[in-house]
């Protein structure tokens, strides 16, 4: 296993371009980048500048991974990108870049489901509930995307993989797997996503880890508040995720798995306003009704998680969502620009750290990069 990090939330990565982000990489002391998708390297998808990409990753001994995109036909309007570079083809589009890809070796493709919309409150935010068009429709455009895409991954020997996304079940992935086929579609786990759904993360790494191809490497508070629960990123160890029983799960399933941090942005690479609540309405009867899959024993997990995370909280040992907030890892608003380049660098440092030390606790074999730990 190699660990590396998501190439979105790497710090500065679309200032520097992706050939100087892989030396940043290389100097953070990682292994790898996993860039969303390949227009993230090439918007063009030009040949020679993907090849030079590749040949440097490989000068260096980092992983490169990628991705195709938003294959919810309902949410294509919000990624014109796609479209555009099938010349008005949203499936042609898919497929140049499957090509373009597969070209350089890159081989295990991120999709994903569906977008998030941070202006909408509690469970508006997410796809899954929008009121135009139901979920199992929007879960049905999406299987046949992935039908209409699935001779052109089996053709370059590829896997479209998807992410274990805000408003999508682990349940509802491994459905969608089985349905077009393991041999070209495959999961991203992100390891705090499924936490918006009600997952407990070691029971989704079990459900998925047969068909683990990429990762996200994330941490989350969750804690009680007005409406449901608050969700808000963390740097890994100090979250709600059991990293110590998810990592051998995805060891043993996929040895070679690469781990990529997820992070996140900083506020000079992304201006925003005050991080929102994310709330997740799970008392509210609409919302449950909308998570048939979930049992009673996950559930009880999931809340038992809850529980012994907010003692943690009480007893000082983790600070609650506004101190967070207030810290120099919060989310500042526009007048308070203060989580940086420097903080991001802390952020991914802190990460890479607890799950290197988790990973030599347990044996699991990290190969190790050469670069050292600066902010470069």
């Amino acid at each position: 296993m190699k660990l590396g990090i998501d190439g979105l939330k790497l710090p500065e990565a679309k200032k520097r371009g992706p050939l100087a982000s892989l030396d940043h990489v290389k100097a953070l002391g990682l292994s790898g980048i996993f860039f969303s998708t390949v227009l993230d390297m090439s918007p063009t998808l030009d040949r020679g500048l993907l090849r030079e990409i590749r040949s440097k990753a490989d000068e260096l001994g980092l992983y490169l991974e990628s991705g195709v995109g938003k294959i919810n036909p309902y949410c294509s309007a919000e990624a014109p990108e796609f479209r555009a570079i099938g010349g008005g083809d949203i499936i042609a589009g898919f497929t140049r870049m499957i090509e373009a890809s597969a070209a350089i070796g890159c081989l295990e493709l991120w999709v994903s489901p569906g977008n998030f919309k941070p202006a909408y409150p509690g469970r508006l935010a997410n796809d899954r509930f929008r009121t135009d068009v139901g979920w199992d429709e929007q879960l049905a455009g999406i299987e046949k995307v992935l039908q209409r895409l699935a001779p052109v991954a089996r053709d370059h020997g590829a896997h479209l993989n998807i992410e274990t996304h805000d408003e999508i079940t682990s349940f509802e992935i491994v459905r969608l797997i089985e349905a077009v086929g393991p041999d070209c579609v495959g999961a991203v786990f992100d390891t705090a996503n499924g936490l918006q759904r009600a997952e407990h993360p070691v029971f989704a790494a079990r459900r998925l880890a047969p068909y683990i191809r990429q990762t996200h490497i994330k941490d989350a508070y969750v804690g009680r508040a007005p409406g449901g629960l608050d969700f808000q990123t963390r740097p890994c160890g100090t979250g709600i995720v059991d990293f110590a029983a998810i990592l051998p799960i995805l060891a043993k399933a996929n040895p070679a798995l690469n781990l990529s941090l997820e992070v996140a942005q900083s506020t000079e690479d992304k201006r925003r306003a005050a991080n929102p609540r994310q709330c997740i309405e799970i008392d509210d009867p609409v919302w449950r009704a909308g998570h048939p899959d979930l049992t009673a024993e996950e559930l009880a997990a999931y809340m038992a998680m809850i529980d012994a995370y907010e003692q943690r909280v009480a007893s000082g040992a983790v600070p609650d969502w506004e101190a967070f907030e207030a810290s120099q890892y919060g989310y500042p608003t526009y007048e308070h620009q203060s989580y940086g380049f420097n903080e991001a660098v802390g952020f991914i440092r802190r990460s890479a750290q607890h799950i290197e030390r988790l990973c030599a606790d347990q044996g699991i074999a990290l190969s190790a990069a050469d670069g050292q730990r600066k902010a470069a």
